[in-house]
């Protein structure tokens, strides 16, 4: 079997940023534990469709909120009429861990919008870029984060 790659990328945060337009009926909030379980079926759902994977619930909870580079507010949950549709997961050394969008909500620009708004909440704290990493064959939210302005820095093998 091939030996497979990951992408690190990032946007400089120097300067104006683009807008966030959120689709019709989208709502943020900031994760809290009682949103847990749901946050962790989409990152599962997300992982299933895009490659990759998520910890058992009780183990990426306990890893999720108890990491030193926790903030809640770094943690944007994106909600419609029907429930949970979208998270972006960051971490205090501007970072994003985790971005995914439910299958009902993909290709209405709710990425791209969690995505910008994910930049924007580490400009207002002065940071002066984000990095995220990416499986390399995952075209699809590869060409979302190159439309948003992310570079390739390096490329990395998976670790196993």
């Amino acid at each position: 079997m091939a030996p497979a790659y990951c992408l690190l990328l990032r946007r400089d945060l120097a300067g104006p940023l683009p807008p966030s337009t959120w689709p019709a009926g989208i709502r943020l909030d900031t994760y809290q534990p009682a949103l847990a379980e749901a946050v962790h079926q989409l990152l599962e759902a997300g992982y299933r469709q895009g490659g990759g994977q998520v910890s058992t619930l009780a183990i990426w909870r306990e890893r999720f909120e108890r990491d030193p580079e926790y903030d809640p507010h770094l943690c944007v949950i994106a909600t419609d009429a029907q429930g949970l549709v979208g998270v972006i997961q960051c971490w205090t050394s501007a970072y994003i861990k985790h971005l995914v969008v439910h299958p009902r909500a993909q290709g209405q620009g709710l990425g791209r919008a969690l995505l910008l708004h994910a930049f924007s909440l580490f400009q207002q704290r002065r940071e002066g870029f984000v990095d995220l990493k990416v499986l390399e064959d995952n075209l699809r939210a590869r060409q979302l984060y190159e439309r948003c302005g992310m570079r390739l820095i390096r490329r990395e093998p998976v670790p196993d």
